[in-house]
């Protein structure tokens, strides 16, 4: 055992305090005087025998000493935290969901209200994740992923896959010049690129049109919310996924000018361990989950 162990309400004050750089919110956070957080900082740099931080101006500022402690100190508090709230009663009532981030702002926050209304035992913590391959590295209850799941002790529910297809707002469509797949060299084509999500345009055409079209105008975005909110603003023409846009087709905000869907042969997952089941807010979440997004969603 190390001499030098510092007592944790130290710990957690020196780390408020570097994390705020203010002795008034990290006593907030806290619930603690501000004279309270300065003693325990003080005590502290005592127990270490370094100055962490510098006082000698109007506001609050780390040394280097400080800096390099709050690198050491703060992984270490993370894991105290993690593991104590794990094995705590909350956690037994806690549900934490990985999500895709598309997902999770285009399906799965609008309707988790009803989740809550029909669960309000279960407290919710939800972790958004950019890149399928990236859900592994989180602690998580249940998960959506899309694509191939990779997790062999994962038990996998698949969604209704996607249909794509463009779509733009009303107001472009009113306009005219929209009549033929050959009228869609005439706008700007939305696209969403990025290492993470395959530009459907290309796969679309594939099934759609006789001959490559050659577009004139792109814009090119990452992930695959922004170019539908382009499309709403009447920049130009995205290729819709039937998951992310179902609001935005129920509202009118985006029309289909085109009756040529292509479904893909990938969907999204509902995932959780296999040896867990059974545990109720699992398996109560994994009941609703598939009630909400095991059907095709409208517009499909």
């Amino acid at each position: 055992m190390p001499k030098h162990l510092p007592k944790l309400n130290t710990l957690r004050a020196f780390e408020a305090t570097a994390r705020h750089l203010s002795f008034t919110r990290a006593a907030r956070e806290l619930n603690l005087t501000q004279t309270a957080i300065s003693h325990q900082i003080k005590e502290l740099e005592t127990l270490v025998g370094a100055q962490l931080l510098d006082r000698s101006t109007n506001r609050v500022a780390l040394t280097d000493t400080g800096m390099h402690y709050l690198r050491k100190i703060k992984p270490a508090l993370v894991m105290i935290g993690t593991a104590s709230d794990e094995i705590s009663n909350l956690r037994r009532s806690r549900l934490h969901i990985a999500c895709l981030s598309s997902f999770a702002s285009r399906c799965l926050v609008p309707e988790l209200q009803d989740f809550r209304r029909r669960h309000p035992e279960i407290e919710i913590r939800l972790t958004p994740v950019v890149g399928v391959d990236r859900i592994q590295e989180h602690d998580f209850d249940v998960c959506i992923g899309y694509g191939m799941n990779t997790m062999p002790d994962l038990a996998v529910h698949l969604f209704p896959p996607d249909d794509i297809f463009p779509v733009c707002s009303p107001a472009l469509l009113a306009a005219g010049r929209l009549n033929t797949l050959q009228d869609l060299t005439r706008h700007t084509i939305l696209r969403s690129v990025s290492p993470l999500v395959d530009d459907d345009w290309a796969t679309w055409m594939s099934y759609t049109c006789p001959e490559p079209l050659a577009f004139k105008d792109e814009i090119s975005f990452s992930g695959l919310c922004l170019p539908v909110e382009a499309a709403m603003a009447g920049i130009g023409i995205c290729m819709g996924r039937s998951w992310i846009i179902q609001k935005e087709l129920a509202s009118g905000a985006l029309v289909i000018p085109f009756d040529k869907k292509v479904r893909l042969s990938v969907s999204y997952f509902l995932g959780y361990r296999k040896d867990l089941a059974e545990v109720p807010k699992i398996r109560h979440f994994k009941q609703w989950a598939l009630g909400k997004f095991g059907r095709r969603p409208p517009g499909a």
